[in-house]
Formats: C-alpha cells, structure tokens, sequence
C-alpha cells in the first residue's frame, strides 16, 4: 500500500513539473504567439490578425526560416494589462511560442516585458509609443517596431516651425502615452515661441466628449493637438462636428486620432485634420508593392499602418532567424540587435543600443479626392535617422 501510494505521488509530481515547464514547439516549426484583444475599445484589433496571418502564409510560401514554417498561436484577452500578460503566458506555457506580439497598449507591455526573461520569450512589439519602454524600463527581450513618442514629437516639432498657429490646446487620452506627448507637445510649442492653454485628458472608452468640447470652445487657441485612440476617435469627431469646434481652430493635429483605419467612419468632420502615419498603402518598395497585393486579394482592401508595422515586426524576425542561422531565442535576440535589413517599408535598422527600430514617419493631412471621397495627402516623409531621439542613459539592460 506504502509501495503504490509512493508511486502514485512520484506520478503526480512529474505532471506537476511538467505541466509548469514551457511548452516545447516542433523542431519543423517556429511558435508566434498573437496576442489579440475580444473585447472592449480595442477588441477589432483592427485586422492586426489579418495582417500576421497574411505575413505567416507569405513566408511559409516562400520555405519560412531554415526550413521551419512559421505557426501561430493566437491568443485573446479582454483588453487588460493581466489579460495580455496571461495570454503571453498560454501562448508560451501551453503552445511553446518563443516570440510574442499582437495588439499590446503600453500598460500591457509593461505588465509582460518583466516576464519575458522567466518565459524565455522574445515580445516584437508593433503598436506603443511610450517611450520608456526603451528608456528606464527597456528590457533584453523587448523590440519596438513603432514609431515612438519621441520620433512622433520630433515630426510635429518640425511642422510647427513653419505653422503660424501660435496658441494651442491639447485633448489627449488619460493614459500615461496621452500625459508624455500633451508634456511633450507643450514643451515644443513653447521652444517654438507658442503657448498652451489646455491639457485635457480623458478616460479610455468615453462615450460623452461634451465637457472636453465645452472646455475647449470657451478657451480658443490657433491649434488643436488631438491624441485619441480606438473606438473614441469616432465618438470625438461626430460629437465634435455638432459645436463646430474643429472649424475653430486654424489648424487641427492628430497623434493617432484620424488614419485610413477609422477614416471613412469619422467622415468629413475630420476634413483639413494633419497628422502623423507610419504607412500609406502607396509606399513605392518592390516588398510593399507583394504586400498590398496580397492583402488586397484576400481581404479586398489595402492594408493599414497598425496592419503594416505588424507585417514589418515578422519581417525583422524572419531576417533574424535568418541571419541567426537559429530559432533559438537567444540567438534571435543576439541577430536583431543592430539588424539591417529589407522591409516593406525599405531598408531599416534596429538600433542595438536600445532596440527601437530606425525607419519612416509621414505628416499627411485629410483631403478630398477627385471622386468626392476622402484620403490621405501626404505632406512630408522623415526618414527614422533623422527623428529618432538619441539613446536614452537610462536604458540599462
């Protein structure tokens, strides 16, 4: 009786161990865990699924890396810093993922990237702009794809050399990115010889703009600095449109609150908005020209810039492993610091020092087209070189 209970506990200790180790993927295959949102203000994902699945069929097509096809594990959550950092967690644990990306907001990413060492998992990360994720909390395992804060603010620092709008107010999301750029903005407005007003934020998921509207019409400046995220920027521009408040400004900017995504939804209340992008379906590269195709011929439409950095992000892991001659993910880690490669967007380089990858910002402003309906006029094109912000000291790894 001794005998069997002693084996049975011996049993039950090896599951238990088991069950606590990663998941192993196949040796024929590479494990992408994407990490997608299901519910909340964010649970479209705005075909970011869309465009890594297209990006793994691509590849697979054409052999994947060192003979392996690439193999997703998607992962959903309800839109939380502990949902995405659980999802991370199935994704490895339970599918044997060594990478990680998807629709992941900076508290998310600061939630997961203390993890990533104990998970053995690399995070290609296509969609923050904080920029101490590659400062005073940039982690070993952690690349950014994006564009970040400091690259946008370096654009619209730029602009407003040349912009005769003097006095500005700001409405930005009550999130830590939305209180860095409104101080940032402000900072750039005033080395411009400008003033700022107003500094309002506001709740993720607000469904009545009408305070921010009223605060803003009764304080009139030149300029307006929108930065808006998810379902809101539709909620703001139709409630905006009832008081006229943009038509008040001289100029309206937007960090992230118009693009081709929500564009036909917002309408023409957002007509004369300039902003920043990091993609337009017209790119002029061989890579992009295959890329917009495909998309196009799945999904019958042209690919966004949140679908594209997503596209970029597993092309500089494809390139990696390539270069690695290994999936391994120290490996991978070692070939993506300071890789230069081709993308869709040309050639790019992650910067080694911090892991922010050098490539492309556009300012373009809501126009009409010829037919009536509204596009993209694309303003000016700043090369990753030139706006990307020196390293930051506080970047230890």
């Amino acid at each position: 009786m001794i005998l069997r209970m002693m084996k049975r506990a011996a049993m039950a200790l090896a599951i238990s161990s088991a069950l606590a180790q990663p998941a192993m993927a196949a040796d024929d295959t590479i494990k992408v865990g994407l990490i997608l949102i299901d519910s909340g203000p964010f649970a479209s994902n705005y075909g970011i699924g869309d465009a890594a699945r297209l990006a793994v069929d691509m590849f697979n097509e054409a052999g994947g890396a060192l003979g392996k096809k690439f193999e997703l594990s998607i992962q959903t959550h309800a839109g939380t810093p502990a949902g995405a950092l659980a999802a991370t967690t199935r994704a490895v644990q339970q599918d044997g993922a060594s990478f990680i990306t998807g629709m992941l907001l900076s508290p998310m990413v600061l939630a997961i990237n203390p993890r990533l060492a104990s998970l053995n998992a690399l995070l290609i990360d296509s969609n923050t702009q904080l920029d101490s994720l590659i400062g005073k909390n940039c982690n070993p395992n952690y690349f950014r794809v994006s564009a970040g804060e400091g690259m946008l603010l370096n654009v619209f620092r730029s602009y407003l050399k040349n912009s005769d709008a003097k006095s500005w107010n700001t409405l930005a999301l009550d999130l830590t990115a939305g209180h860095e750029f409104a101080k940032g903005f402000s900072a750039s407005v005033e080395q411009n010889g400008g003033s700022v007003g107003l500094n309002l934020f506001t709740p993720l998921g607000t469904a009545d703009f009408g305070t921010q509207i009223s605060q803003l019409a009764n304080k009139p400046a030149d300029g307006l600095a929108v930065m808006i995220v998810g379902n809101d920027v539709i909620t703001l521009a139709k409630q905006q449109q009832q008081f006229g408040l943009f038509k008040g400004y001289k100029t309206v900017l937007s960090n992230g609150f118009t693009n081709d995504i929500v564009l036909k939804a917002q309408g023409e209340s957002v007509l004369g908005v300039t902003g920043t992008t990091g993609y337009f379906n017209t790119l002029d590269t061989p890579r992009n020209a295959a890329f917009v195709k495909a998309f196009e011929a799945r999904h019958q439409r042209k690919p966004n810039p949140m679908e594209a950095d997503m596209y970029v992000g597993l092309e500089m892991l494809q390139a990696a492993i390539g270069k690695a001659q290994s999936a391994e993910v120290g490996a991978v880690r070692s070939a993506l610091e300071g890789l230069k490669t081709e993308t869709i967007y040309g050639d790019v380089e992650m910067r080694a020092q911090d892991h922010q990858l050098l490539r492309q910002v556009l300012m373009a402003q809501v126009v009409k087209a010829d037919d009536g309906s509204l596009t993209f006029a694309v303003r000016e094109n700043f090369a990753g070189a030139d706006i990307t912000p020196a390293v930051n000291p506080e970047c230890k790894r």
